[in-house]
């Protein structure tokens, strides 16, 4: 299969999960308790005005009418009025979702830098005393949760040592140092609860492939620790562990909705949040699709990748 025939697919088969992401997100939203015209209007409105903009919202037609015509307005790009903030949610989201997305790839590069090298390094030094302080980091990195994971790298340098800020954001125009030092608290803690799980597939990948023959061979050669392990193991174990790198982007763009809370860090997680306290029902069924999105671009870049790496792979199982 051809990587035409295979982007083809992809693309077909995640515009049937974004359709079914779109009914979810819409039958939520809709079994939400609540009167929209009321969130809007206030409690004081009369009951003449609540009927005219229910049907200026188109809130007295059927669910599936309703449905329809949101969906109509998303492929034209228009995912309705925030009623919290009275703002185009696309624009809302559209402010918000680049800060999110630098937290998120900064903590994912920060999770690789850190798992990869102490990945090899317990795999090369198995059972030893390296081997048994990673897979020790392991067990307590998967057994906290990020927002633990933030509070304690608050309590150690925003509290004990006062070197950095406890949060809050600075834009890069104007002032890219300040973005710097409000983005290390955070992308650390999400990069340190990422890196156990990648750690521990690179540590379990280095072990399957260092047993193989060929990896014997290039040792009974006189080939270096260091070149058996950069030059030939490395590239083969990798190939696994980008899948997991993939799913762990996606698992720090969904943490954001706790981490950012937390820093106090304006992105799409906190405007998510503010949406589900205030019942904005176009702006929830807007954060929601683009998260499903982010999902599946980033599963999608994982595929690729993985066919860059190990150029033997034919999708669709040729080969």
């Amino acid at each position: 299969m051809s990587m035409y025939n295979y982007v083809f697919r992809r693309a077909g088969f995640m515009a049937v999960t974004l359709l079914f992401v779109t009914l979810i997100a819409f039958a939520v939203t809709a079994v939400l308790p609540g009167d929209v015209a009321l969130l809007i209007l206030g409690p004081n409105a009369n009951e003449s005005s609540l009927e005219a903009l229910r049907a200026q919202l188109g809130l007295n037609q059927p669910l599936h009418v309703q449905y329809i015509s949101w969906v109509a307005g998303l492929l034209q790009g228009d995912m309705g009025t925030s009623l919290r903030f009275g703002e185009p949610v696309a624009a809302l989201i559209a402010e918000r979702l680049p800060r999110s997305l630098l937290l998120a790839v900064s903590a994912t590069l920060v999770a690789v830098a850190l798992s990869i090298p102490l990945g090899v390094y317990a795999a090369i030094n198995r059972d030893d005393a390296p081997d048994v302080a990673a897979s020790m980091f392991a067990f307590v990195g998967i057994s906290m949760p990020i927002f633990l994971w933030g509070l304690v790298f608050i309590l150690v340098f925003a509290v004990w040592f006062d070197v950095l800020p406890t949060g809050g954001y600075v834009a890069p125009s104007e002032d890219p140092i300040g973005t710097l030092t409000h983005l290390v608290l955070p992308a650390g803690a999400m990069g340190f609860a990422l890196t156990a799980y990648i750690m521990r597939m690179t540590r379990s990948s280095m072990l399957e492939v260092l047993s193989e023959e060929y990896i014997n061979l290039a040792r009974a050669k006189g080939m270096s620790q260091r070149v058996v392990v950069l030059r030939h193991a490395l590239k083969n174990a990798v190939i696994p562990v980008i899948t997991v790198i993939a799913f762990q982007f996606s698992y720090a763009f969904g943490g954001v909705v706790v981490l950012e809370e937390v820093f106090f860090w304006p992105g799409i997680g906190r405007l998510t949040l503010t949406a589900i306290q205030s019942r904005d029902i176009p702006l929830i069924q807007g954060c929601i699709i683009v998260v499903a999105l982010i999902y599946m671009f980033s599963n999608f870049a994982a595929d690729l990748l993985y066919a860059y790496f190990d150029p033997r792979i034919r999708y669709g199982g040729e080969e």
